[in-house]
């Protein structure tokens, strides 16, 4: 298969948000606005594609017993790092993403994509397929924030989109608002991608 069939099917065929429901808790409690669905998007994918090189890099040259901790060492660590950075530059999103920041360490999403690579799916591979899953996932939850703040508060980015008549739907400003949004949108995802 080639590379940019990979990253097409990483992206879309196999999303892991929603094809595989993988990474519901950041998905559900940070999509309440675009900020905060961007904020943990691109945290999570850019910790999935450090993973997926290091454990590429370096997979194969452990023994089969020691690449899990190794892979949950280096988790922990880049997401520590992604952790401290939005800290210094970005207090105001790192505050509003709480404790789902360092709990990338612990995300499906990441282990699965470094744990191919750490068998020997080669580097170039490896990073295609990691960073498919990182803009796969980034890209639904921006999706969905999206959706959550225009229809729940009736602004983008904080900016008012809706007319001075516009009626909320405060439901989705909440966790179970959340989990309708989504459904929604994996609904309309493996439909089309079932049509396809």
């Amino acid at each position: 298969m080639s590379l940019g069939r990979e990253l097409a099917d990483a992206l879309l065929g196999r999303n892991p948000l929603l094809g595989g429901a993988l990474g519901l808790c950041p998905a559900l409690a940070v999509s309440t606005s675009l900020k905060n669905g961007v904020g943990i998007g691109l945290a999570t994918a850019a910790v999935v594609v450090g993973s997926v090189a290091l454990a590429a890099l370096v997979g194969r040259a452990l023994p089969a017993r020691a690449r899990m901790l190794a892979l949950v060492v280096v988790t922990a660590g880049l997401a520590t790092a992604a952790d401290v950075i939005m800290t210094k530059h970005m207090p105001t999103l790192r505050a509003g993403l709480g404790i789902y920041v360092p709990l990338i360490a612990t995300n499906c999403i990441v282990f699965g994509d470094a744990r191919a690579a750490a068998q020997g799916a080669g580097l170039v591979r490896s990073l295609v397929s990691g960073l498919g899953a990182g803009l796969g996932f980034a890209g639904a939850v921006v999706v969905v924030s999206a959706i959550r703040e225009v229809a729940g508060s009736g602004k983008l980015w904080d900016v008012a989109v809706a007319g001075p008549n516009f009626n909320p739907a405060l439901m989705l400003t909440i966790a179970p608002g959340g989990l309708i949004a989504l459904g929604l949108v994996m609904g309309v995802f493996n439909r089309l991608r079932h049509r396809s």
